[in-house]
């Protein structure tokens, strides 16, 4: 499956992003996806994941509350609504999917199919 993120861009402090997360290839309707980032000079983390069917999903502490992952009807795009920025939130955003339906694993070597980034900035 091949992922394409895209929605990063430049926002001030507390205003708010929708990333968009498109897979073509396998069925990625029957995929768990995930939300990554990656700020610069730190090692990658996990921001929230969301199971095959968008009944389940997971959230990192520091965006809980925040951050809200959803996925469409057809099941071909996850979003990642991003509300209440902050600048610590900058960060290139990845997605990531994992053949396991119901997976919601935090740590990035148990999800196998990465999107590119796309950049967040938000300023103070």
């Amino acid at each position: 499956v091949q992922l394409q993120a895209s929605g990063g861009g430049s926002v001030q402090a507390g205003g708010s992003l929708r990333l968009s997360c498109v897979a073509s290839g396998r069925t990625f309707s029957s995929y768990a996806t995930g939300w990554f980032r990656q700020a610069p000079g730190k090692e990658r983390e996990f921001v929230a994941a969301i199971n095959w069917g968008g009944g389940s999903t997971s959230y990192a502490d520091s965006v809980k509350g925040r951050f809200t992952i959803s996925r469409d009807k057809d099941k071909t795009t996850v979003y990642l609504q991003m509300n209440s920025l902050k600048p610590e939130d900058t960060a290139v955003y990845y997605c990531a999917a994992e053949d396991r339906p119901y997976w919601l694993g935090t740590t990035i070597h148990s999800w196998d199919y990465w999107g590119q980034g796309t950049l967040v900035t938000v300023s103070s």
